[in-house]
């Protein structure tokens, strides 16, 4: 990442921990309470685990990795989840949600690759600014329509308990990812 060391590992360890309550979910719930499969969460669970574990290492590790790992990991589920929207009505906003931040997390690893290399890491900026800008407002509207969603329910009522934990996580790496972003 290109930012104070400090902010790095605050945002790895948010972002790890995010990550791994999304893999703790899709590991406990298998089915829904009527015993039916739940395929929508179960892959939007395994989608915010790989994003948030994902974000954890490439806030650590940021450009020593090689770009073609970064374009693998996130760009080839980016694609998934582009052609399962183009041919699933159902779930489709979500699953465009999730190739967004699967593109975006790819852009931000080839784009550390490339300043990392070019030697000039520390004295511009990373990325296309128009790019990133684009980002940053997606990311920063997704948070605050997640994090205004969190504590109440549609009828009103405060949400208690792990009612809420999914959109919790949700909103967790919207703030991470626009962290992300904003320290290109």
């Amino acid at each position: 990442m290109h930012g104070p060391t400090l902010v790095n590992w605050l945002l790895a360890l948010l972002a790890a921990g995010a990550g791994t309550s999304c893999l703790t979910r899709l590991r406990r719930s298998p089915c829904a309470p009527g015993g039916t499969h739940r395929p929508l969460a179960r892959e939007s669970d395994a989608a915010e685990a790989l994003m948030g574990l994902g974000m954890a290492a490439m806030a650590i590790t940021g450009a020593t990795v090689p770009p073609a790992v970064w374009a693998g990991l996130f760009g080839l589920p980016a694609a998934a989840f582009l052609l399962a929207a183009a041919h699933a009505p159902a779930g489709r906003a979500h699953r465009l949600h999730h190739a967004v931040g699967a593109l975006a997390m790819t852009y931000m690893g080839l784009a550390m690759a490339t300043a990392s290399g070019h030697g000039h890491r520390h004295a511009a900026a990373l990325g296309l600014p128009v790019l990133t800008g684009a980002l940053l407002l997606y990311f920063g509207g997704y948070t605050i329509w997640t994090g205004s969603r969190l504590l109440r329910t549609p009828a009103g009522t405060l949400a208690v308990g792990t009612a809420g934990l999914p959109q919790a996580c949700r909103l967790t790496m919207g703030i991470g990812m626009f962290a992300m972003l904003l320290t290109m």
